[in-house]
């Protein structure tokens, strides 16, 4: 998940792409994501960000529901985990360094979330440092039918004082490299023996059993 913070010293339009923005279009981690952010009413700012991924949605649920590693994977997080799970709906937390030169805060977040699996899965604020933090992860088969498209939607209000282009930028700046983590975590052929593992599915000889994701 993305956690926000807001400080940048430039200003954007109100449509930025981040690839545009970052100049970091050409570093091959973060090729192929797209992130884009909207100024909505009432100070909220919108985001939307997507990555091609090569694994099932499967997998990529796997990936976006490992909240107790997120920690582990997902850059900025200082620790993450799970708190109830009632087999309609999820909770969990993360706390997370964000910021941008001379600015540095610590930010924290729980969580409800709610899906249909392994499709979509809904997410809002139950408490933390937002008025607004509300969205969605969508996990769709790609166009060249192989791969799959992960796409986050986003809703994002500060509960402290940041003007929307400072949370515009640091959004560009931290859900590419989230896209990416999900993506490297999802294609790992580590994970996916381990996720398979987990559901009982048996490696096919000559695959070595992995060893399980620390907590």
């Amino acid at each position: 998940m993305a956690l926000v913070a807001m400080l940048c010293l430039l200003t954007f339009s109100p449509l930025d792409s981040w690839a545009a923005v970052s100049g970091k279009n050409d570093e091959a981690e973060f090729k192929g994501i797209s992130v884009q952010t909207t100024d909505l009413d009432d100070g909220i700012t919108g985001v939307t960000g997507s990555v091609y991924i090569a694994a099932s949605p499967k997998h990529i649920w796997a990936a976006i529901t490992d909240y107790n590693n997120h920690k582990h994977f997902v850059p900025k997080l200082i620790d993450s985990g799970l708190i109830s799970d009632n087999g309609r709906e999820q909770v969990m937390f993360e706390r997370g360094k964000t910021g941008i030169l001379l600015f540095r805060k610590t930010v924290y977040i729980k969580l409800s979330l709610q899906g249909e699996y392994p499709k979509r899965l809904d997410f809002h604020q139950l408490e933390g440092d937002f008025k607004v933090y509300e969205g969605e992860w969508l996990i769709d088969k790609a166009p060249d039918g192989k791969g799959t498209m992960l796409t986050f939607n986003a809703k994002i209000k500060p509960d402290f004082f940041a003007p929307p282009m400072f949370v515009r930028k640091v959004q560009q700046n931290d859900l590419p490299m989230v896209l990416a983590a999900m993506k490297k975590r999802a294609e790992s052929s580590i994970y996916a023996l381990h996720f398979a593992e987990t559901v009982g599915i048996k490696p096919k000889p000559g695959q070595q059993t992995p060893q399980p994701v620390a907590d």
